[in-house]
């Protein structure tokens, strides 16, 4: 991670100060890091050391960091990891444009390695996760969204990226079909659980711990598990109330809602759905040699359904 780190820092310099300003700002602001780490750790466990391992790593979160921005102009979100976010610092613009400046960066790294496989994956997962983007946008406020809605979304917004970062440690290793989609199906499944927990988060965290305000989903009109599966579960009256703060994207009603999610049994069924997808994604790492990479990737996911933020 310290050369990632490295190579991230040299492919951010820019003779436009602005752009180094904006994006130093978010990728050193505290993030996880779980897209190169997953592309690190893959490619150790298949046995590749090629130091273009640290290019792409560097890649994928350059693609992530990019989408946060434009995330949070969309959203019109002021607080992200703690921190006030960038379109809160430096405006909209500054943060749209930087944004697009790590998009075309990475697809400069991209042709470094010489390998169309490379970048036919990264161009696909790209598009996905845009395409992710607008159907989520779509979805704002939409009451009659259902759980395979739902997934669609997080699928292409989210876990696409895990699963790119996985597929291109394989690629890199040489690997023959089997393990190139094993390691796919360990990242869709591991990122569709993340995004599932961190749903969960929104209405079972703490701002502190969280970095974000509680209940910053339901602010935007975003439907997620907690919200769809308490509309199911609630009784009539308790369900209206969740509907109407959906369709008017209000927090008035905060307190009551979190405590009908919480009371209603949302919360342990949206974790059991994510605890399904961290099975998923272990099961998927049986045909990949046995050394202590793979312990770590096996390790992950029941790390990740126990974080707090």
């Amino acid at each position: 991670m310290r050369e990632v780190d490295a190579t991230i820092a040299q492919r951010l310099a820019s003779s436009v100060p602005l752009v180094g300003q904006v994006a130093r700002h978010i990728i050193s602001s505290g993030g996880k890091r779980l897209r190169p780490v997953l592309l690190l750790l893959i490619c150790r466990a298949l046995g590749c050391t090629s130091p273009q391992r640290f290019n792409l790593a560097a890649v994928v979160e350059f693609i992530h960091t990019a989408t946060l921005l434009h995330d949070d102009v969309v959203d019109e979100s002021t607080l992200r990891r703690g921190q006030p976010t960038a379109n809160e610092l430096f405006g909209n613009p500054a943060s749209v444009l930087v944004g697009d400046f790590l998009y075309s960066r990475s697809f400069q790294m991209m042709v470094d390695t010489g390998s169309m496989r490379v970048m036919q994956i990264l161009a696909d997962a790209t598009n996905v996760i845009a395409e992710g983007e607008v159907l989520q946008l779509m979805n704002i406020r939409d009451v009659a969204l259902d759980e395979a809605g739902y997934l669609r979304v997080i699928r292409s917004k989210t876990a696409k990226l895990f699963e790119a970062s996985c597929r291109l440690a394989a690629v890199l290793a040489g690997s023959p079909p089997e393990i190139e989609a094993a390691c796919a199906e360990y990242g869709q499944s591991l990122g569709t659980a993340f995004q599932v927990i961190d749903d969960v988060l929104d209405y079972d965290g703490e701002a502190g711990e969280l970095g974000k305000n509680l209940g910053d989903d339901l602010r935007e009109g975003k439907v997620t598990l907690p919200l769809i599966l308490a509309m199911r579960n609630a009784s009539t009256s308790e369900a209206d109330l969740v509907r109407e703060a959906i369709e008017s994207a209000s927090t008035k009603d905060l307190a009551t809602i979190l405590a009908i999610v919480q009371r209603c049994g949302a919360l342990e069924q949206t974790r059991a759905a994510a605890g399904a997808q961290a099975q998923r994604a272990i099961d998927a790492l049986g045909v990949l040699p046995v050394n202590i990479y793979t312990e770590s990737l096996l390790e992950l996911p029941a790390q990740l359904l126990q974080r707090r933020s």
